[in-house]
């Protein structure tokens, strides 16, 4: 396991590195005249030659790449050239909302969609199976943008049983800022909870008719000992990989919703940024690639845990 451990998390490092050289390749591979777009189309050119020189946006490419892998291993990216103040605190702040939704999204999503998804399974045929994969396909094949703009009318708006907008006031308690995101956490459940649903239904079918399923059973085992101790352990390997990459989606997809929401959150955070504040653009960016590698090393290592033969083949 130890092994496996440190090779996962030596393709992380390596991975984390291509991750920040593509995000400084785009961000500086159109020519953008940062100083410009700082002090306006009217300024003289001699106050925008003082902008870049005093940003470092004239410097050679191979010292600004420099920089930035040093601000990541540091958390220090500099200052926001649009706010004038540390980029780690404008991307701390939006970062710890957005995982303030992500959270409470995944809480509602995980344990809804894998129970969705074993109701199904054991019900395999039946309409109640077929029902839950045709609302699965349904859920997922709507953008969460419309089922964001659904809800805030219909919940939100016509019948008034939450709030319009994600951002609950100043010193507000836990309970307050969980209506404030309950409707834009409802729009993820919606988006996510047909995957993880009927990637629940087929991990447990499979695994309901498995040889050694069928083995537990003929020993005598309840319906609940054969779920708890053979079929769950792998049927729900698949759910565990599907749960670590819809993490980075959907911190990916938090750029919709927060702007329709109003939400500062590190979506809108970089959504604001794209205009002309590229410390903090790529600082979001590489906060959301870090999340997502994260979470799918997160998931690896609980399918190492749950299937031997999983780092056995990795490890060799």
């Amino acid at each position: 396991m130890t092994r496996y451990v440190l090779r996962r998390l030596a393709l992380s490092i390596i991975t984390l590195f291509l991750i920040i050289l593509i995000v400084f390749l785009i961000n500086n591979v159109f020519p953008s005249d940062i100083g410009r777009r700082l002090a306006g189309p009217f300024a003289p050119q001699v106050q925008v030659d003082e902008i870049n020189e005093k940003l470092g946006t004239n410097d050679p490419l191979i010292n600004q790449f420099g920089r930035l892998v040093k601000g990541v291993a540091t958390f220090d990216y500099g200052d926001s050239y649009a706010q004038n103040r540390p980029v780690s605190d404008v991307i701390g702040q939006a970062f710890w909302r957005s995982m303030k939704l992500l959270v409470y999204a995944l809480v509602l999503t995980i344990p809804l969609s894998v129970m969705a998804g074993i109701f199904a399974a054991r019900r395999h045929g039946t309409v109640p199976d077929r029902a839950v994969v045709t609302l699965g396909v349904a859920s997922s094949s709507i953008p969460e943008f419309v089922s964001s703009v659904i809800l805030q009318a219909v919940i939100g708006v016509k019948l008034g049983w939450f709030h319009v907008v994600a951002k609950a006031p100043d010193g507000a308690s836990i309970l307050t800022q969980l209506s404030y995101l309950t409707l834009p956490a409802l729009a993820l459940v919606i988006v996510y909870f047909g995957y993880i649903a009927r990637m629940t239904r087929a991990g447990v079918i499979a695994a309901l008719d498995a040889d050694y399923t069928r083995t537990a059973t003929m020993k005598g085992l309840s319906t609940t000992q054969v779920l708890r101790r053979h079929v769950l352990r792998n049927g729900l390997q698949p759910t565990v990989s599907v749960v670590g990459v819809q993490i980075g989606y959907v911190m990916g997809s938090l750029v919709a919703i927060e702007k329709i929401f109003n939400y500062p959150g590190l979506g809108l955070t970089i959504f604001n940024a794209a205009s002309k504040d590229p410390p903090v653009l790529v600082a979001g960016v590489l906060v959301v690639a870090t999340v997502y590698m994260l979470a799918t090393l997160a998931s690896d290592l609980v399918l190492a845990w749950m299937n031997p033969r999983a780092r056995l083949e990795v490890s060799r």
